[in-house]
């Protein structure tokens, strides 16, 4: 049953999946998404080395008090923070993309195949088709369902924890797929 639950949160992920196969130019803006990121990371790096150097400038600079230093180097920050800004908005605007492309690639029917394997070969759903028939589900007795609605409360938290754990899975594998994506250089464009 734990399993099966895991099999809903890769099922989450299918319309993703469907939707980044149906977009053809897909491998096309995930480069074009990937050569943005790199210009965008190097015309960052260049501003970050120059704040550095004028940062270092005023640091050293004897003739100024603490306070002048701090506000000086403060006011500086105020030039360099919407390259910050920039920077992340176009990371953010294209990192989509990149993610959509590797989502792609990944055959979500068999991991679906997979998990249902796992499944039934687990007897998760022989012990759920046992538990169907026994007609204590239908009683009335009132200690039968506490009893049952206590172990209702148990599998649902353990379900409920394998799909937090899935999630977790998946979106960690997600953010690896989209760095791995952005430390690759793009292949060189056809012409």
């Amino acid at each position: 049953m734990i399993k099966a639950l895991s099999l809903a949160a890769a099922l989450a992920v299918l319309p993703l999946s469907a939707a980044a196969q149906e977009a053809p130019p897909a491998e096309t803006s995930a480069a074009s998404a990937e050569a943005a990121i790199e210009a965008a990371a190097e015309r960052f790096e260049a501003r970050m080395e120059e704040f550095g150097e004028r940062a270092e400038a005023l640091g050293a600079d004897e003739s100024l008090t603490d306070d002048q230093r701090e506000t000086r180097i403060a006011a500086l920050w105020g030039e360099y923070a919407p390259d910050v800004q920039a920077f992340t908005a176009v990371v953010s605007q294209h990192a989509a993309q990149i993610a959509g492309q590797a989502l792609a690639e990944v055959d979500i029917e068999a991991v679906v195949v997979e998990a249902m394997r796992e499944v039934n070969l687990s007897g998760a759903m022989a012990a759920a088709g046992g538990m169907a028939m026994n007609g204590a589900w239908a009683s009335n007795d009132p200690e039968h369902m506490a009893t049952y609605g206590l172990m209702a409360d148990y599998a649902i938290g353990g379900a409920l924890d394998e799909v937090d754990a899935a999630m977790t899975e998946v979106n960690a594998a997600t953010a690896e797929i989209a760095a791995d994506a952005v430390a690759e250089p793009a292949p060189p464009a056809a012409d």
